[in-house]
């Protein structure tokens, strides 16, 4: 269930999440002392959140040069300490990943906030999202396939990362489009609820100074028929992240064809499923990427 939040953790998942290994983990504990889990009646290691936070915290420190022998003769608050002083000197690399990391297993939405003002203070919003929200999503997508994170967890971290693309886009749909050769029409086909992808890619469209129509998840090829009533030069894009079914992929695309491919229109197509796509029998004006910096190439 989407609400079932996660509390105990196997050492699998404390690897997972850290990138620290199981087996080096468990020498940390019997070496340092640096963890306390709970067994099971079976003698199996359990862990709570607050030891996932402390080997995060751990992670970092040892990361940026701490040996685990000094940190296991530190008191229990010199650690969370430390690494708040690493993070107000701005010079840890691996700091922003862990952090979001911590933000999403205790839901903590001021966490996340705090993170990303460090870091938009330094990059801009194109370079947060290929450097931190890119990799941290791709790895929550492991991270959910392999149960070490609930639903509710990557559904957390989804919305907060959804609300910052929203925000920076807002910022240039307020502009003026300065290319007005063409207009790009972005949706998901039905059943289709994967939006992070094209909505990012919705701001790098409007960064190139194009005007964007964004119509989101599960809309019908009847429905994006009825634009090219009213606009001309459409480009229409979307991500096949997990739906349309391999099965029924090729017919889908070819009656995007016929109902879309009106005078000079485009359609775009990414995600997952293309790679089900027949390739061979695809009319010139449908383009399939491998990757959003392919995509972004092309405007």
């Amino acid at each position: 269930m989407i609400n079932n939040i996660k509390t105990v953790f196997s050492i699998k998942d404390l690897e997972n999440l850290s990138g620290i290994k199981a087996h080096t983990i468990r020498i940390w504990e019997k070496r340092y002392n640096i963890l306390e889990p709970m067994r099971t009646d079976t003698n199996i290691r359990l862990y709570n959140l607050q030891n996932l936070q402390k080997l995060l915290n751990i992670t970092l420190l040892h990361e940026y040069g701490y040996k685990i022998s000094k940190i296991a003769t530190y008191p229990e608050e010199k650690i969370p300490q430390l690494v708040r002083e690493i993070i107000s000197k701005r010079n840890s690399q691996n700091y922003a990943i862990t952090s979001f990391k911590m933000a999403m297993m205790n839901f903590d939405q001021e966490i996340f906030f705090n993170t990303f003002d460090w870091l938009i203070s330094e990059k801009s919003f194109k370079e947060v999202f290929k450097d931190h929200f890119l990799p941290l999503l791709k790895e929550l997508g492991l991270l959910w396939q392999s149960e070490t994170i609930t639903p509710a967890n990557e559904h957390f971290m989804s919305h907060l990362i959804k609300q910052k693309i929203l925000i920076y886009t807002e910022s240039l749909q307020i502009l003026k489009p300065t290319k007005t050769n063409k207009i790009f029409v972005l949706s998901l086909p039905l059943n289709e609820i994967h939006q992070i992808g094209l909505l990012y890619l919705q701001y790098e469209i409007l960064l190139k100074g194009y005007k964007t129509i964004y119509l989101g998840e599960s809309m019908p090829i009847e429905n994006l028929q009825d634009l090219t009533k009213h606009f001309e030069n459409i480009t229409f894009v979307s991500f096949m992240t997990v739906q349309p079914d391999r099965s029924v992929i090729n017919q889908y695309v070819k009656s995007m064809g016929q109902k879309l491919l009106q005078k000079s229109n485009e359609i775009w197509l990414m995600g997952n499923m293309t790679e089900h796509i027949d390739t061979k029998v695809l009319p010139e004006r449908i383009k399939i990427f491998d990757s959003m910096e392919e995509t972004i190439s092309m405007l």
